[in-house]
């Protein structure tokens, strides 16, 4: 009998339904204009305010810009975005 090779799993990081790249543009601005985090409720209500993005979009976004590479976490909480105007 042969041994199976272990599958390799590869995560791709894909835009989170119902997000559009200009949903993305806009959380890009919104975070960009709060000194690039999100860190504290009052700054997640400002970026939803401004993107029009609910709460649970705005996390479904941060885990992907996350897991793309162009967010980081902050040690203390939070995360950073770190392209574009962030960058």
């Amino acid at each position: 009998m042969g041994v199976a090779a272990p599958a390799l799993l590869v995560a791709c990081a894909t835009v989170p339904e119902g997000i559009s790249e200009q949903d993305l543009g806009r959380y890009d601005a919104a975070v960009a204009s709060l000194g690039c985090t999100l860190v504290t409720e009052p700054d997640y209500l400002a970026a939803g305010m401004q993107t029009g993005l609910s709460r649970a979009q705005l996390l479904d976004v941060t885990a992907y810009k996350l897991s793309s590479d162009a967010a980081r976490r902050l040690p203390g909480g939070g995360i950073e975005l770190t392209t574009g105007a962030c960058a």
